[in-house]
Formats: structure tokens, C-alpha cells, sequence
């Protein structure tokens, strides 16, 4: 059985480790941001980088990692679900900004 102290320093090494990847993830987002490349490509890879970003933060500040699998697999699930819901507003978003129909 470890002692407390060791499952402190244990505990505080994972999240250490794991601050610093997020930390470099970050990091590599401002190397992206400086290069010299399309538009389209930027955001595919902003938006790559970002997604890794989240979900290592997810997994391991909101302790998913520890949970059942199909907990985790309901948490993607309703996730996607609940983003491309979302994505029903833009085109009514974007007839009020043409003001089309019954716009005023």
C-alpha cells in the first residue's frame, strides 16, 4: 500500500506532465499562427490542434480517463450531438443579417 505522500507526488507528476502538454499544444498553435499558409489551411490546423487540446484537458482535469467506457463513449456521443444541433441557428442567423422574409 503507498503512503500518502507517495500518491501526492504520484497524483502531481500526471498533472504536471499533462499541464505541459497543453502548454506545448499551445505553444504549437503560435508556431501555426506565424506561418505562412492559406487561410483553409490554418484553420484546419488551428482547429486539429485545438480539439487534441480539449479533449486531453477533458479527459484528465475532468477525470473521464477513470470513468467506464461507455460513460465516455456517451459523453462523445452527446457532445457531437449537441454541436451539430447547434449548427441548425446559422442559416436562420444568417437570413436575418440579409434581412430576407419577414424581416423588418
Amino acid at each position: 500500500m503507498a503512503t500518502p505522500a507517495k500518491q501526492v507526488s504520484e497524483g502531481t507528476a500526471k498533472y504536471l506532465s499533462v499541464y505541459l502538454c497543453i502548454l506545448a499544444l499551445a505553444g504549437l498553435q503560435f508556431v501555426i499562427a506565424y506561418q505562412n499558409i492559406t487561410a483553409l489551411q490554418m484553420f484546419r490546423r488551428m482547429l486539429s490542434v485545438a480539439v487534441v487540446e480539449a479533449g486531453v484537458a477533458v479527459m484528465f482535469f475532468m477525470h473521464l480517463w477513470a470513468e467506464k467506457r461507455g460513460f465516455l463513449l456517451f459523453v462523445v456521443v452527446f457532445t457531437i450531438f449537441v454541436l451539430l444541433s447547434m449548427q441548425f441557428g446559422w442559416t436562420d442567423s444568417f437570413r436575418l443579417t440579409r434581412c430576407v422574409g419577414y424581416c423588418s
